[in-house]
């Protein structure tokens, strides 16, 4: 399984990233980024300590840890400057925190968000045809969420992401240990979608081109 928007104590995670990395692996995660919320008063500091400590997890737990942050609330038009810094901090995985109607994010987020070519638009509540596309033409994957309140919107989000081409990836936005995905959780959120299990690999596969992308850099 694999899983590219985690958070950990370093934000409003209750794990360490040392925690959080074991229990995926034991609950057959192949592949997991850690990206806390991240706005421009932390990103330095947050980003080079999971730099250092995915690739210190990743040479002893047999798991690639990818290290990314999620840029949250961040003024949309400051969404592409931020990516670049994450970037240059050595964030692999860039997750933007989309306009969920479970909070009031930032009119625009998922737009800008797009338009930045970020890794993957999370929870993005009521996407849009025209954010869709734009996601479609930048490589931007677009996150079907697991978390609770932030999923309501995931079979909409689904259609319209499908109608525009747009890849979509399944993620859990874990924040607890029984948050972590499992073949259950996996097959009810797909159910919840109108999609088989099957539909898995797919998402799968898009979430490995995130991580291809990542070794080219």
């Amino acid at each position: 399984m694999i899983d590219l928007h985690t958070h950990t104590f370093f934000s409003d995670g209750v794990l360490s990233p040392s925690e959080l990395v074991y229990r995926a692996k034991n609950k057959g995660y192949t592949s997991i980024a850690l990206t806390d919320h991240i706005d421009y008063s932390n990103m330095e500091f947050v980003i080079t300590k999971i730099v250092k400590v995915a690739k210190i997890l990743t040479e002893n737990y047999d798991i690639l840890v990818l290290p990314g942050a999620e840029l949250t609330y961040v003024p949309p038009k400051l969404i592409k400057s931020a990516t670049d810094e994450c970037r240059r901090f050595g964030a692999k995985v860039i997750v933007v925190h989309g306009e969920t109607l479970a909070e009031n994010v930032p009119p625009n987020t998922n737009l800008y968000a797009v338009k930045a070519g970020v890794d993957i638009l999370a929870h993005p509540g009521c996407l849009s045809e025209e954010e869709a596309d734009i996601a479609a033409q930048n490589d931007v994957k677009i996150e079907i969420t697991t978390r609770k309140y932030h999923k309501v919107t995931n079979k909409e989000v689904a259609q319209i992401a499908l109608k525009k081409n747009a890849k979509l990836v399944l993620n859990t936005d874990t924040h607890m240990p029984e948050d972590l995905l499992t073949k259950e959780i996996v097959a009810q959120a797909l159910f919840d979608i109108g999609f088989g299990i099957d539909y898995y690999d797919i998402m799968q596969n898009n979430s490995h081109e995130i991580i291809d992308k990542t070794e080219m850099t």
